[in-house]
């Protein structure tokens, strides 16, 4: 039976394949949340666009950026898609006794 293991470069092609998929498969470990509303969606784009350009003074991760991004988003549209639910203008008829 053959030594696939022994001397050559078959053994380096496998660790640098198994290096690459761990690397490519590590960042879907950390995969988001499934999106819950158009808002979630929106909010996730600008914080996509702007975490690359946004400032950061206090020298945060770019995930902490983009999570601050996100929940400022979030926040300023939010009061504007949770209006109040309207009744209809129709009014029910009061209904007189007879005596």
């Amino acid at each position: 039976m053959p030594n696939i293991w022994g001397k050559g470069a078959l053994p380096a092609s496998i660790a640098s394949g198994i290096l690459m998929g761990s690397i490519l498969l590590g960042g879907s470990a950390r995969a988001e949340p499934p999106i819950r509303s158009p808002e979630d969606a929106a909010c996730r784009l600008e914080a996509r666009a702007k975490v690359f350009s946004a400032p950061n003074p206090g020298g945060l991760q770019i995930e902490d950026v983009g999570r601050q991004i996100y929940f400022a988003c979030m926040k300023r549209i939010s009061p504007a898609s949770a209006q109040p639910v309207r009744r209809s203008g129709r009014r029910h008829r009061q209904r007189h006794r007879r005596h």
